[in-house]
């Protein structure tokens, strides 16, 4: 009868999910993301010029609650993997995330929450702090609504897609190419629409419209709840790794068994973690695998977790420990993408911004032509080079997802190469003209000087990052999907924390009455801007060496399966050792 029940219940998963639930799916991430960099994209000018915050003030405020926000979803895996589930998480992370942004919203209109106006040649009174503690709870419940959906959001979609059916699960990597593009169509729309209201109507309209975008995000979700495929949650997977880690600890006097067959295993205790097939053993850190050694003193009918566990779940923690380098190699990338906010958007600032006569490009809109050339990228990547490649090596997903984030990389270092020769090319005209000690006058070279950095991060964006998010997904253990997402806006949060790191040190260590800051507040004329993006390229291309040393040194996810999938997984890392 058990049987039967569970053949009902698996059946009616089976009916639901697929490209029916995409609408849905993407119809929230479009909203959402309106909302996210309709809010983001443009804080630096808000800051700086509502608030009157100084410029590395509002640079390290920014970044900080980047990085905040990206760390978040640590919480909010755990949540949905623990106990809520996927859609519940979503739905609540959401709401919280609407009431920071009615918080913000209003502070922009209210004026007794904000400093008053000034002009450019008077005193500007710098917010007080009552005036920022408003700010900091806005923030700070949109970066914990963000800890909620930014992990789940991809995964539930990923989800709706069954790995045990073939046909479906071909269709994985394609969904993240297309989640990607519909995330960059709405930011594009964000740093167009929501910015030019922002600085040609008010603040007030320009924060509320992306308000309004969170809450149709919030009813198209829950609306396609009927047609989700809802994967119950497995259980605390922190909990299964640690105690991985006390039974190896507990038997680490232990000899290691000569025959691998003998390590403990049970289906029937792992099935609900393992409903795509059970991780093989593997030959690295065989410390971990005294946990799964039975002794005299272990029950395998009923085993203390604490003192025995199944090669499935010690081989969890490998997966995990593994994916560990390849995520660290992200986090300076993210560091070189966050100047695009602070600095980049303040270099638009000082320079001739006119499209016409008539019509003046907001300087934070410069951003779309990273979200135009990441755009394009990836519907070349999907619709020509992936059909190209794969005559070539024979994967559905042409080149492996390490190759693709290496070329992002590489991409990357060239990104802030070039950002560091058109910021001396914008000084030497400022200088040229004698507006070197005048920073509020607009320098005679034109905006589009900066539209080559801004693409090359734009084609690095569509090569690394979907390769990451794609790598953290398909490499996780699958009872840790929200987890392994999370790893992915980790490191994301950790690039932020790095930029405000390297932005503080070298603020403090440049400047003094016989230095030349690289990173002065009041006026980017005076400053070395450039020394500072060559900086980071320097970081860059020696965790690009780092990266291909890490990637060379993978071992992929070993998975017990049918013939046709475990044959395309050897595929794959046949692939990594050929291209990377």
């Amino acid at each position: 009868m058990e049987v039967m029940n569970k053949k009902k219940v698996n059946s009616s998963r089976k009916m639901k999910g697929g490209m029916i639930t995409m609408p849905f799916i993407f119809a929230n991430e479009i909203c959402e993301k309106l909302a996210v960099v309709g809010f983001g994209t443009n804080m630096v000018i808000y800051l700086t010029n509502e608030l009157h915050l100084p410029l590395t003030k509002a640079a390290n405020t920014l970044t900080n609650f980047g990085g905040t926000a990206s760390l978040t979803p640590l919480i909010g895996a755990f949540i949905a993997d623990t106990f809520a589930g996927r859609f519940w998480t979503i739905t609540v992370a959401s709401i919280i995330y609407q009431i920071g942004m009615i918080i913000l919203t209003l502070s922009a209109i209210l004026p007794q929450l904000r400093p008053p106006s000034c002009k450019d040649d008077e005193y500007c009174k710098e917010a007080n702090s009552s005036q920022l503690a408003i700010l900091y709870v806005s923030l700070l419940l949109t970066a914990f609504g963000s800890g909620g959906i930014r992990p789940c959001v991809v995964a539930f979609g990923a989800d709706q897609f069954d790995e045990n059916d073939p046909n479906q699960k071909t269709q994985t990597w394609k969904f993240f190419n297309w989640y990607y593009f519909s995330m960059g169509f709405s930011m594009l729309v964000a740093v167009t629409v929501i910015v030019y209201i922002q600085d040609n109507i008010g603040w007030g309209i320009g924060f509320g419209v992306p308000t309004i975008a969170m809450l149709i995000s919030i009813v198209a979700f829950i609306f396609g709840y009927p047609l989700y495929r809802n994967l119950d949650p497995a259980g605390s997977p922190f909990t299964r790794l640690v105690q991985v880690c006390v039974a190896a600890y507990k038997k680490r006097k232990l000899d290691m068994v000569n025959d691998t067959n003998l390590l403990y295993q049970n289906q029937e205790l792992d099935a609900d973690i393992s409903t795509a097939g059970n991780l093989v053993h593997t030959k690295q850190m065989k410390f971990l695998d005294k946990a799964a050694i039975v002794t005299e003193e272990d029950n395998p009918k009923s085993p203390n977790l604490w003192r025995l566990n199944t090669v499935h779940r010690v081989e969890e923690l490998k997966s995990i420990i593994r994916m560990g380098p390849i995520w660290a190699s992200g986090i300076i990338l993210i560091t070189a993408y966050a100047q695009q906010h602070t600095f980049s958007v303040q270099q638009a600032k000082t320079m001739d911004r006119h499209l016409i006569n008539s019509f003046e490009i907001p300087a934070a809109s410069m951003t779309v032509f990273t979200l135009t050339t990441m755009l394009c990228t990836v519907a070349f990547y999907d619709r020509v080079f992936v059909p190209i490649a794969r005559k070539f090596t024979g994967l559905e997903r042409g080149i492996s997802f390490l190759s693709r984030m290496g070329i992002g990389f590489f991409i990357s270092v060239l990104a802030t190469l070039v950002a560091g020769f058109i910021e001396v090319k914008r000084k030497n005209v400022a200088s040229s003209y004698g507006l070197v000690d005048k920073p509020k006058s607009i320098v005679p070279i034109s905006v589009f000087w900066l539209v080559p950095q801004y693409c090359l991060h734009g084609i690095a964006e569509a090569f690394m990052s979907i390769g990451h998010l794609e790598f953290f997904y398909d490499q996780a253990p699958e009872s840790m999907k929200s987890t392994a997402t999370a790893l992915f806006w980790t490191s994301i949060s950790a690039g932020n924390y790095l930029s405000t790191f390297l932005v503080t040190l070298v603020h403090k260590f440049t400047s003094g009455p016989r230095r030349t800051n690289w990173l002065p507040d009041n006026n980017l004329n005076k400053g070395r801007l450039e020394y500072f993006y060559w900086l980071i390229t320097i970081l860059q291309v020696v965790n690009l060496i780092y990266y291909l040393f890490c990637a060379r040194l993978y071992t992929f996810k070993p998975i017990q399966m049918d013939k046709t999938e475990d044959l395309e997984t050897k595929k794959d890392g046949i692939e990594l050792v050929n291209n990377v």
